[in-house]
């Protein structure tokens, strides 16, 4: 059988396979973030397809910011309940499962004008122009405190471990870009200041959960414009996430729609490749840290993901869009069907309807009545 079947561990997170079901906003939770039947029913089918680790969407962390319609909550005990049976229905299958946290703050256009967005400097969000309040000492300190108080949520909701998501242009990543930060203070300037806010963050997380929870931190390999985060840089952040005692790091990219159509194309010295667009950097950090690195995006053949398993350090594969279009899918691979997944990597699945495959006939179908 395939390695990529065989058990592994993330700290004390024992896992039955190397596949994760990246963190995807399903948008289809309540107004204020809570569970639906929807939601539960995606959750049981991803476990019900041998999904080793799935990746919840990105939860908020405070009640008044919310960068997108229908995602869910973590931001008040409310949820715990509700919570706890979402993990033992994923536990029932024998996969495990960790909730992804964030603040997205300026990477939205959802309901701007009508809230405080915080940002580390008044820098409009390239992609979505929206500007941001410079961050106070003060609401740093919330914002790294709400971070952990979600987080100690999580660990009695059952969840197995956390995602602090630092990638994408959300906040964190804002504050680790010399491009979005312009700060003149202790959070700005040189890279190690840059990184405190990440790093406090994880500190206050530590202190509330435990040193055996896992927590996970998903990172984008580089910003991909002039200016921006390099991929030297985002090196360098993940020695010192070792250092501190980081469970594992996501690589992942900030290209999102857009890595499909810029492969080929190479920045800071690396390759984005047609399958699996970012393990060229992964492969990198592999070698320079002791955690498990884990690359996502554009992963459809599980002929290439043995081929890069068998080739670099990258213990684990996470999907976002193919396990949308084919929740059973590591499940058919594991028994033998090794035919790659029905995505056509066309980034159609976000529908006002909610968040799946409106390509592959059978999924279209299943969702037809939401």
């Amino acid at each position: 059988m395939s390695t990529l079947f065989t058990e592994t561990r993330i700290g004390n997170m024992a896992l039955k396979n190397r596949f994760v079901r990246s963190a995807t906003w399903e948008n289809m939770a309540t107004e204020d973030g809570h569970m639906t039947d929807k939601l539960y029913g995606i959750y049981e089918e991803l476990a019900k397809g041998e999904v080793g680790l799935i990746v919840t969407g990105y939860a908020n962390i405070v009640e008044e910011e919310k960068p997108n319609a229908g995602m869910m909550g973590m931001y008040n005990d409310s949820f715990i309940d509700e919570y706890k049976k979402l993990t033992e229905l994923v536990h029932n299958y024998d996969s495990k499962v960790i909730m992804q946290l964030a603040y997205g703050g300026t990477k939205t256009t959802h309901n701007v004008g009508e809230r405080v967005i915080y940002a580390p400097s008044e820098v409009c969000e390239k992609s979505t122009q929206t500007l941001g309040k410079a961050m106070t000492k003060d609401e740093i300190d919330y914002i790294v405190q709400a971070f952990a108080k979600a987080s100690r949520r999580a660990q009695d909701s059952g969840f197995d471990g956390v995602e602090i998501h630092a990638a994408h242009t959300y906040l964190i990543n804002q504050f680790l870009s010399p491009y979005y930060n312009r700060r003149e203070d202790e959070y700005g300037g040189s890279l190690d200041n840059r990184m405190r806010f990440l790093l406090e963050i994880y500190a206050e997380i530590r202190k509330l959960v435990g040193d055996e929870y896992p927590i996970l931190v998903k990172l984008t390999a580089s910003e991909f414009f002039e200016g921006g985060l390099t991929f030297d840089e985002t090196r360098m952040v993940c020695q010192k996430l070792e250092a501190i005692g980081v469970d594992a790091i996501i690589i992942s990219g900030n290209i999102h729609g857009k890595a499909n159509t810029m492969t080929g194309e190479s920045f800071d010295g690396y390759t984005i490749q047609e399958e699996g667009y970012f393990h060229e950097y992964g492969h990198v950090i592999s070698q320079e840290v002791n955690v498990p690195v884990i690359t996502v995006g554009g992963l459809t053949d599980i002929d290439a993901i043995e081929e890069i398993a068998n080739t670099t350090n990258i213990q684990y594969f996470a999907l976002s869009r193919p396990l949308l279009s084919e929740p059973h899918l590591i499940k058919r691979w594991k028994e033998g069907n090794r035919a790659p997944v029905e995505c056509e990597r066309c980034s159609k699945c976000r529908t006002k309807r909610g968040n799946f495959c409106v390509v592959n006939k059978k999924r279209k179908s299943q969702f037809a009545s939401l």
